[in-house]
């Protein structure tokens, strides 16, 4: 009977021993859990008060507002809706005949209020003369300050938002091509406006509108020179320019179409415009690739390439693929892709099944041979715009070793005036000589 009640006795101290035990390990476990949140929320406290600090005293500084302009507005990825209507900008004819940043991110709003610190411009500040084009979210005009001038520029082209438009999305595109600065094929920014509604850009001065309305308008001139396969190459060499400029500042432009292409004087003054889809891809997590997440945005869908609509994915290529487009616009004086499909789903299913636009009637093999290397598939197949550059380079360069002639007996009978004059000059010579002596 005792051994039974020691026995018992040792099983009771054991059973207490061990939730002892359990219950130290147990509180142990809480207190290093509280300990470990407390140190990290003294350091989050900490870091965020020494940021508040900073701001603080660059708020203060002269050197605060200095440091403002480097600073871009930030594009977060947005994801399209495949099937939608593609816009289709209503233009009016031409006037002539023929890496991550490190650096402190404020608001949209408060950056280019920032910038500015009160508008410089008012929309009765300007005299709207020439209707350019109207898009689906703003309308392009040639315009002039009615006092002085913007930048030394007396004219200029003005962009006038529609309403609806978000100032976040007018802020992306001012951060966009204030990056693209300096380059001869890309239109260049003067200023802008986004303190109040309308938003205003003003980008410098284009005379002959857009490509797009320029081909259409001289279509009969232009189909009777001779020289139309030659100059409508100049002027893709210098889209391509464009384009390669805007892969080496990691820019998609999203919306490469003949009606965003502007015109000086064809074909040698040749501008990219309208980046008001285009994504700067060092300000998202992919530098290679963007993806958006945003629904209802409007694309173009007559110019995206397949991969956009099966995978959702779009790149530098996805530009190569409309650079090609474009290129079949031009020979086809500004033909809208696919002539033949009326909605949306047939356009996306056509793209899909992998059909292409037909053979322009005209076109040269070089260019026709380019075009096809941009719709190649999978997209990594296409040649980038460095390679469109130097296959452009080499057609112009072709063309100027030969000259057009239009009878072989006019160059024969030439070369032996030329030849006669020579004996001629060379016989004058040595009488003169002779007298001398």
């Amino acid at each position: 009977m005792m051994a039974y009640y020691n026995c018992t006795s040792n099983l009771q101290d054991l059973s207490g021993w061990q939730l002892y035990w359990q219950d130290y390990i147990l509180i142990g476990a809480l207190c290093f859990t509280i300990l470990v949140l407390t140190l990290v929320g003294a350091v989050c406290l900490r870091k965020y008060r020494s940021m508040t600090l900073t701001i603080r005293r660059l708020q203060g500084s002269k050197l605060f507002m200095s440091a403002i302009p480097r600073l871009e507005a930030s594009i977060m990825p947005q994801r399209m809706v495949p099937v939608v209507e593609e816009p289709e900008d209503e233009e009016t004819p031409a006037l002539a005949p023929l890496h991550q940043s490190s650096t402190v991110r404020l608001p949209s709003r408060r950056l280019w209020k920032g910038l500015h610190q009160g508008p410089r411009f008012t929309k009765s500040d300007l005299n709207l003369l020439q209707l350019i084009k109207a898009g689906k979210e703003g309308v392009f005009y040639q315009a002039r300050m009615a006092k002085g001038t913007c930048k030394g520029h007396s004219l200029f082209t003005c962009k006038i938002s529609k309403d609806g438009v978000r100032p976040k999305h007018v802020d992306t595109e001012i951060s966009i091509m204030r990056k693209l600065v300096h380059h001869k094929n890309i239109l260049q920014l003067l200023d802008w406006n986004t303190t109040e509604e309308p938003y205003i850009l003003l980008m410098e001065y284009v005379s002959c509108g857009t490509l797009r309305t320029f081909l259409q308008t001289n279509r009969v001139h232009l189909s009777a020179d001779t020289e139309l396969q030659s100059l409508l190459t100049i002027a893709s060499y210098h889209i391509a320019l464009a384009m390669q400029h805007l892969r080496s500042k990691m820019i998609v432009h999203c919306d490469l179409a003949l009606r965003n292409i502007m015109i000086n004087q064809f074909p040698w003054e040749v501008k990219v415009a309208e980046f008001g889809l285009a994504r700067d891809l060092t300000r998202m997590t992919s530098r290679r690739s963007t993806r958006w997440k945003t629904p209802q945005q409007r694309v173009p869908l007559r110019w995206y390439p397949p991969e956009y609509f099966k995978n959702n994915y779009y790149s530098f290529k996805g530009d190569v693929w409309s650079f090609g487009i474009v290129l079949w616009e031009m020979q086809t004086f500004g033909t809208l892709p696919y002539p033949n499909l009326e909605t949306s789903e047939a356009v996306v299913y056509h793209i899909c099944i992998g059909h292409k636009n037909t053979n322009p009637e005209g076109c040269r093999p070089e260019i026709l041979h380019i075009m096809k290397d941009c719709w190649l598939e999978p997209y990594t197949m296409r040649p980038s715009f460095t390679d469109i550059v130097h296959m452009l380079e080499n057609i112009i360069e072709d063309d100027a070793d030969y000259v057009d002639v239009a009878s072989p007996q006019m160059l024969v009978k030439d070369e032996s005036d030329y030849n006669e004059t020579q004996c001629l000059r060379a016989s004058s010579i040595t009488m003169e000589d002779r007298s001398k002596i």
